[in-house]
């Protein structure tokens, strides 16, 4: 009975994941993208192509898309909600086939620069329909696995770029790469819209048939229960007159605080420069391994990462394996920078310490921040709140690669790595203090943390 209740939940999530997966192939591509047109190797495969940019070129193809990204955030709730959020995913689609297209044809940087772009901000667009949709259709008991998974479509979509990247020219990837939209249009038609947002709309009908879909094809009768709850919980959301009303309470700053933070120990913690620099990082420090081949080992541990995470949140909670594996990367980055910079460390060394933070990275902080922010905002400001969170993350994103090349240039990889590790294992003490658990509580009891009515989280965590 159990599984039969999570099968639709699960497919539902999935349908919803080959739209984060082809997105998160917009975000791996940049990493293959950038060696080819740098010339960082000639060979067979890459020396072909004549496009060549400039290094401040190269350090906006690493960040454009993070750059715009925010703007579709911010966008986000307010273009999507009208429309729902199974309408909006399939459309969202679309101006990824176009960029796609873009890229194929792109013979200067320009045209690399529009390409990034459209990829970033249907990014941002896609943040409040696809973080709230598994939040609004999946049970307590399901949603922190579900939730994870979201992340892991991402992180597939990488490392399918690097293992394309490795094989395939640029160009051929980007002509590859438009099969997934198209069949995540199809699979998110096949799948129920949020009965939350059914319900809001006052279409309570189709929100019976939709919780009816995703409680295993039960009768009506088994969901009314659970609908008048929903009908309960949104009637005493109503939206106030003002309606920036909402964003003044404790139960809006105090959460988006806490995922700002989680957002900045990630990215500022070496993890999106590791992903995207890691051809030169490998090649910088004296990896055995072709660097190629290095960065499709780093996307399979990533993968990997992501989803022991996924099955271990559940069994630990969410607080103590953040506070666990962001400590360990960031003593694995401090390693691997002393090991740089004393010369004992060059090689297999570097290589493994390396491909172990970007494994522990993945384990709880780079999925963190994405399974909080579909759960920890009340109705009313859910899908914006999504939206501004995710942009905010974003703009930390593209901060942390930007400044890459500059924090290189000063302090060299072995101090630019040290001061990711020290970020990390600071940011790994903070978290103790400031992340309630939330796993396997619902949405209501969730709220009532974020309040400040009821706040049980660090009753029974401070063990560690």
């Amino acid at each position: 009975m159990l599984f039969g209740s999570a099968l639709p939940q699960i497919l539902a999530t999935n349908a919803k994941n080959l739209l984060l997966l082809a997105y998160g192939m917009t975000i791996g591509f940049p990493t293959i993208l950038i060696p080819q047109v740098a010339d960082y190797r000639n060979s067979t495969l890459h020396g072909g192509e004549e496009l060549r940019l400039s290094l401040e070129e190269i350090s906006w193809i690493s960040s454009i898309n993070l750059l715009t990204v925010p703007l579709g955030c911010l966008l986000s709730g307010r273009l999507t909600q009208p429309f729902g959020r199974k309408k909006s995913m399939i459309c969202l689609n679309l101006p990824l086939v176009i960029a796609w297209v873009v890229y194929y044809f792109a013979n200067c940087a320009g045209l690399l620069y529009l390409a990034l772009s459209i990829t970033g901000f249907a990014g941002g667009l896609l943040e409040a329909p696809v973080l709230t949709y598994v939040a609004e259709i999946t049970e307590p008991q399901f949603r922190g696995f579900l939730s994870a998974t979201a992340s892991m479509g991402v992180i597939l979509g990488v490392f399918i770029q690097f293992l394309l990247g490795s094989v395939y020219p640029w160009r051929t990837v980007a002509l590859i790469n438009t099969v997934i939209p198209i069949l995540a249009i199809i699979a998110i038609s096949q799948v129920p819209e949020s009965p939350h947002w059914l319900l809001g709309q006052g279409r309570i009908e189709d929100a019976k048939k939709s919780l009816c879909w995703l409680r295993g094809w039960v009768d009506e009768k088994d969901v009314s229960m659970e609908l008048g709850h929903l009908q309960e919980v949104l009637t005493k959301k109503e939206e106030p007159k003002k309606s920036w009303a909402p964003y003044l309470k404790r139960s809006f700053f105090h959460p988006y605080l806490l995922v700002c933070y989680m957002f900045f120990i990630g990215h500022f913690g070496g993890m999106t420069t590791l992903q995207t620099f890691a051809v030169g990082m490998f090649k910088e420090v004296g990896s055995p391994l072709d660097e190629y081949k290095a960065t499709v080992i780093l996307g399979l541990v990533q993968l990997v990462g992501a989803l022991i995470c996924v099955c271990l949140v559940k069994f630990t909670g969410r607080r103590k394996l953040a506070v666990s594996t962001t400590m360990i990367a960031g003593i694995v980055f401090v390693l691997v920078a002393a090991g740089n910079f004393y010369g004992f460390g060059r090689g297999h060394f570097s290589l493994y310490g390396l491909l172990l933070t970007a494994f522990f990275t993945h384990c709880a902080i780079r999925l963190l921040p994405w399974m909080l922010i579909g759960e920890v905002y009340p109705a009313e400001v859910r899908g914006t709140a999504s939206g501004l969170s995710g942009g905010t993350g974003y703009l930390m994103g593209f901060a942390a690669n930007k400044s890459y090349i500059y924090l290189h240039s000063w302090l060299g990889l072995p101090g630019t790595l040290a001061l990711y590790g020290c970020i990390s294992c600071l940011g790994s003490l903070g978290t103790i203090a400031f992340l309630p658990e939330t796993e396997g509580k619902s949405l209501a009891e969730v709220g009532k943390i974020f309040e400040g009515k009821d706040n049980p989280a660090f009753k029974d965590e401070s063990k560690l």
